[in-house]
C-alpha cells in the first residue's frame, strides 16, 4: 500500500460521522444513509484502495459467485403462508408455561375501557380478542389502547 493510501485510510479514522458521510458520497457518488462510524471508515478506506490498485479481479468475481450458488440460503417464509391462514392473522403455537395469575382456560376477562365493554377469552395457550388470537395479555391491552400497557395490570389480575 502506497504511502498516500495508508495516510488517507489514517485520516478517515479521525473523521466524524458526518465528515465520513460526505467522503462517501464524494467516493461512491451516491449518499449512505448509515450512521455507523466503523462501517463508514472501513467502506470509505476499501474504495480508495479499489480505485487505485483496481477492483477484484475477474477470477475472484467468478469464484465469489460460485462460493453464493453453492451456499445455502436462508429465507424467512411469511406467517400464515401455507396453512390457509389469510395474511396479518396470527396463530400461537407451541406451550405457555402457565402463570398462577392467568385464569384457567375458558374464563372470560372484561374490562370497560374508554365506554366500551372489552371481553377477552382464557385459551390454553393464549387469549382470544375480536376473533384474533394473541400471545399475551399486554398484546391485548395494547391492541385495544393503542398503548403499550402490562397486560395483568390492564384486566386488574
Amino acid at each position: 500500500m502506497s504511502e498516500t493510501i495508508a495516510k488517507q485510510i489514517h485520516v478517515l479514522r479521525r473523521m466524524t460521522v458526518a465528515e465520513l458521510r460526505t467522503k462517501y458520497r464524494e467516493v461512491y457518488g451516491e449518499g449512505t444513509r448509515s450512521g455507523n462510524k466503523d462501517w463508514l471508515w472501513k467502506r470509505i478506506a476499501w474504495r480508495i484502495q479499489e480505485l487505485s490498485y483496481g477492483g477484484l479481479s475477474e477470477r475472484a468475481k467468478l469464484r465469489a459467485a460460485d462460493i453464493a450458488n453453492e451456499a445455502d440460503i436462508r429465507a424467512r417464509v411469511p406467517k400464515g403462508a401455507f396453512d390457509g391462514e389469510p395474511a396479518g392473522t396470527a396463530r400461537v403455537t407451541g406451550s405457555l408455561p402457565r402463570d398462577k395469575r392467568i385464569p384457567l382456560p375458558g374464563t372470560i376477562l372484561n374490562r370497560e375501557y374508554k365506554g366500551d365493554l372489552h371481553s377477552v377469552t382464557v385459551l390454553d395457550m393464549g387469549f382470544e380478542y375480536g376473533g384474533r388470537c394473541y400471545k399475551s395479555l399486554s398484546a391485548v391491552a395494547r391492541e385495544i389502547t393503542g398503548q403499550h400497557w402490562n397486560g395483568y395490570m390492564f384486566f386488574n389480575l
